[in-house]
C-alpha cells in the first residue's frame, strides 16, 4: 500500500483512458440504464450488487468511498448525508429491543442525545466518563455496542482507544470508533480490533467548512454490504457534488492537518503563559495528563488542531473574548481552513446537567479552538487583543 499522502490523491483509482481524464467527475445522475433491456438485468457496483439508483450507489461517491477506506486501512468505506446518518446507521444495523449501548458522557452532544433517544425502541443507553478506566469497568455489564470518540469534545482528553478496543474484542463487544478529532493521519482504529470507524466528514476530511457529510470504514465485506444495504433503505447516501468536494478537500489533508497541528501547539503554549488563562486542555503539551496516552496511540507527534482554555474570571468575560476576535470566527465546528471559536456550554453540553458539566470540567468560562490555516502569528495577537479586552 502506498503511503497516506498518496493515497489521498490516488487512491480513488479514477482514470479514464479514452478521454485523457484521470480526476473524478460528477455523476450528477439519479438513474442508471440497464444493460440488458430485453432482460432487465441491472448492472453491478465493483461492490458486486445492484447498480439501479444513486441512493444506492453513485460513481463520484464510491470514488471518495475507495480513498477513506484506504487512509483507514480498511476493508471498504460507505459515506453518508451526514456524521449523525452515519452513527445512526451503525446504531441502527446492531441494536435491538433489550440492547444496552455504552456511550461517554463527554462526546458529540446529538451522538449522546441518539442514543438516549433509542429507549422509545427498549434500548438502553449506559453512559461513562471519558476514562479509559471506568470506560473499562462499564464494559462489563453486558454491554452490547461500545462508541468511543479518540479526541473528546470539548475537553480535549485521549482515550485508550487500544485498551479498549482490546476489552471489547475479548468480550465480544462490536466498538465504533469515531475518529474525527485525530483523523486517519494519527491513528487507525481498525488496526487495533476496532468494528467499525467513524468520521464526519465535515471536518477535517473535507476541511473547508462548506460540506457536510459522513462515512464509515468497516474491515470486512460482510459488514460492508450490510451498511450498504442500511444505507439504502433509510437513503441517506452523500450526495454527488459533496462527494466531489470532499475529494477535493482529502486531497490536502496530510498538508492541512500538520500544518493546524503545528499551530495549535504553538498556541497552547502561548495561552498557557498568558496572565488572563487559567487553564489549556491540549494533549501536546508537557503538562496535559493525556500527553503519554497520545504518544502511545498517535502514529505521529502531533496532536490535531483542536484545544479549549479556560478564560481568567466568568460568563461575562468568556463570551467578551468571544465576541472579541476578528479573524476567529465564533461559531461550532472545526477541522476546517478557518479558525473557530466555540463556547461549550451552549453547543457541547447544551443539553448536559450542571452535575455532568462539573464532572466533566466543562465551566462557564471555557472556549474550544479549532485552529485554521491562517498565519499563527495573526492567530495569537487576535487571541491576545480579545484577552485584553477582559
Amino acid at each position: 500500500m502506498r503511503r497516506q499522502s498518496t493515497e489521498a490523491i490516488h487512491g480513488h483509482g479514477y482514470q479514464d483512458r479514452e478521454r485523457g481524464v484521470f480526476k473524478v467527475p460528477i455523476y450528477q445522475t439519479a438513474i442508471y440504464e440497464y444493460p440488458d433491456a430485453v432482460m432487465g438485468e441491472p448492472r453491478r457496483s465493483d461492490r458486486g450488487l445492484d447498480l439501479k439508483y444513486s441512493r444506492e450507489e453513485n460513481y463520484t461517491v464510491r470514488a471518495l468511498e475507495k480513498i477513506l477506506a484506504r487512509l483507514e486501512k480498511g476493508f471498504d468505506c460507505l459515506a453518508f448525508g451526514s456524521g449523525m446518518a452515519a452513527i445512526a446507521a451503525a446504531y441502527i444495523s446492531r441494536l435491538s429491543a433489550g440492547s444496552r449501548l455504552l456511550v461517554p458522557l463527554e462526546c458529540y452532544g446529538t451522538t449522546q442525545e441518539l442514543a438516549q433517544n433509542l429507549s422509545k425502541f427498549g434500548v438502553e443507553c449506559v453512559l461513562a466518563r471519558s476514562d479509559t478506566g471506568e470506560f473499562l469497568e462499564r464494559l462489563e455489564d453486558g454491554i452490547s455496542l461500545a462508541i468511543v470518540e479518540t479526541i473528546t469534545n470539548p475537553m480535549i482528553r485521549v482515550v485508550d482507544v487500544k485498551e479498549i478496543a482490546k476489552r471489547c474484542k475479548e468480550l465480544g463487544i462490536p466498538l465504533i470508533v469515531d475518529n474525527t478529532f485525530s483523523t486517519p493521519i494519527l491513528y487507525n482504529p481498525l488496526e487495533d480490533a476496532a468494528w467499525i470507524t467513524i468520521h464526519s466528514l465535515t471536518k477535517y476530511i473535507a476541511g473547508h467548512n462548506d460540506v457536510v457529510g459522513g462515512a464509515i470504514i468497516v474491515g470486512s465485506e460482510e459488514d460492508a454490504k450490510t451498511f450498504w444495504n442500511w444505507r439504502r433503505k433509510l437513503g441517506s447516501i452523500m450526495a454527488p457534488f459533496d462527494a466531489f468536494l470532499t475529494i477535493r478537500g482529502v486531497a490536502t489533508l496530510e498538508a492541512r492537518f500538520e500544518k493546524q497541528s503545528s499551530s495549535a501547539m504553538e498556541i497552547a503554549e502561548f495561552l498557557e503563559d498568558h496572565p488572563k488563562i487559567t487553564e489549556v486542555y491540549y494533549p501536546g503539551l508537557s503538562s496535559s495528563p493525556y500527553k503519554s496516552v497520545a504518544d502511545k496511540l498517535f502514529k505521529r507527534r502531533l496532536y490535531g488542531g483542536v484545544l479549549s482554555f479556560k478564560v481568567r474570571g466568568g460568563q461575562k468575560e468568556t463570551i467578551e473574548v468571544l465576541r472579541g476576535t476578528e479573524l476567529i470566527k465564533p461559531t461550532p465546528s472545526l477541522g476546517g481552513v478557518e479558525s473557530l471559536l466555540t463556547y461549550p456550554i451552549w453547543t457541547a453540553a447544551k443539553n448536559m446537567s450542571r452535575e455532568q458539566m462539573e464532572v466533566l470540567g466543562i465551566s462557564d468560562n471555557l472556549l474550544r479552538l479549532s485552529v485554521g490555516l491562517e498565519d499563527v502569528e495573526d492567530l495569537k495577537e487576535d487571541l491576545d487583543r480579545a484577552l485584553s479586552r477582559v
